[in-house]
């Protein structure tokens, strides 16, 4: 059996606009849930949210049964000889495609590219590990180690000042899919803790989008505003995160709570409650 293509990267090296959903909840049922709306990908969060190896892998199992769906698996940790490691264990979960934070310089990047590929003439210095683990579905793809380096796909977040002053070199750093711009980290990097929608910060992500693109490189981020995410990709984002699992759960049970406990009226004696 052929190593599978990641039909993702594929996707975004063809300006195709990718739309998302940000998965947070750690739990295989409501990843499967989300997985069935429809999203081109689904990011497993392995930074923020309680996820272990064991509870990605079975959220990968259930989005496996989507195949319209790619997961996007976010390491909590990137750099070093620590996120060299977790890179790896990642990766042979079954992960195709990896977002790794706080990416600074072209340096950093260059090593996250290492750190996913294995060691072979491409000019890349692969690093990885060989294993026989669940990315080759325990040697059943049997030219794995020589096709995986082809389909891997390296997402980097740049969200701090020193990563917009260093975009240009992140983004031509050989084996770099695509940019993410965190909102978030970067208004806090900026001067504008917990407000994105800064004029300062929203001019910093509209310049960052611009120069990726111009880069030819994917551009990315996650914002749940319609009119924002329309504006994005109207600017060039390729692969764009329109909403958090966590959030419409929040959203919407406060809504429903609301109908009901807004104005409720007593029952009068006699009335029914069915």
């Amino acid at each position: 059996m052929k190593t599978p293509t990641n039909l993702f990267k594929q996707a975004i090296a063809n300006k195709q606009a990718q739309i998302g959903l940000w998965v947070n909840l750690a739990n295989p049922i409501s990843t499967e849930i989300c997985a069935g709306a429809g999203f081109d990908w689904l990011l497993l969060d392995g930074e923020h949210s309680p996820n272990t190896l064991s509870t990605l892998l079975a959220q990968l199992q259930a989005v496996a049964a989507y195949p319209g769906t790619h997961a996007i698996g976010r390491v909590p940790l990137g750099h070093g000889e620590a996120g060299t490691a977790l890179i790896k264990q990642f990766l042979d979960l079954g992960f195709q495609t990896l977002l790794v934070p706080m990416v600074d310089t072209a340096e950093q990047a260059a090593a996250l590219v290492r750190a996913m590929r294995y060691p072979q003439d491409d000019g890349q210095g692969g690093i990885r590990g060989m294993a026989g683990a669940r990315a080759s579905r325990w040697g059943r793809y049997p030219n794995y180690a020589k096709e995986a380096n082809a389909q891997v796909c390296l997402l980097v977040q740049v969200e701090t000042k020193a990563g917009l002053d260093n975009l240009e070199a992140i983004a031509a750093t050989p084996g770099v899919d695509g940019v993410f711009i965190g909102p978030a980290d970067l208004s806090a990097s900026l001067g504008h803790v917990g407000n994105a929608q800064h004029p300062a910060v929203q001019q910093a992500i509209d310049d960052a989008i611009r120069r990726i693109v111009k880069s030819g490189k994917a551009a990315g981020i996650l914002v749940s505003d319609e009119t924002l995410a329309r504006h994005y990709l109207a600017l060039g984002a390729t692969f764009v995160a329109v909403g958090l699992d966590t959030q419409i759960l929040v959203r919407q049970t406060s809504a429903l709570a609301s109908v009901f406990k807004t104005n409720l009226q007593p029952l009068a004696a006699g009335d029914k409650t069915y």
